[in-house]
């Protein structure tokens, strides 16, 4: 059976030090340490969600020396969008009926209204 890949982004995205990680690599590559400066959590733990989030495919990690850059892999995300999409065109067309169903109540309404001033 072939991994789900949707899950596993999912479940790594569960966690908002995981989104936090993600939204610093964002705007470039970092260090372990780096990523650990705003937490008050050790290394090890940042590690550790470093790890669900390299398993998810959200970053990668390269090896230049010493230094272990992390980087954000965007592919997972753009599967969520395209997941998120569908049900984003349901709830609109949802609400577009809503508003169609509302207008005509309104204009039911009018009508209504005048016709019990006129007689």
């Amino acid at each position: 059976m072939p991994p789900d890949h949707l899950s596993s982004t999912f479940a790594a995205l569960s966690d908002p030090t995981r989104r936090a990680i993600l939204a610093r690599l964002v705007s470039g590559e970092a260090t372990v340490k780096e990523l650990a400066e705003p937490f008050e959590m050790s290394l090890p733990a940042i590690s550790k969600h470093l790890k669900v989030l390299e398993r998810s495919g959200l970053i990668a990690r390269g090896r230049e020396a010493q230094w272990r850059p992390c980087r954000l892999e965007a592919g997972p995300l753009k599967e969520v969008a395209d997941w998120v999409e569908h049900y984003r065109r349901f709830w609109e067309a949802s609400f577009d009926r809503l508003d169609n169903y509302l207008r005509e109540l309104q204009r039911k309404d009018k009508k209504h209204g005048r016709d019990k001033e006129q007689s």
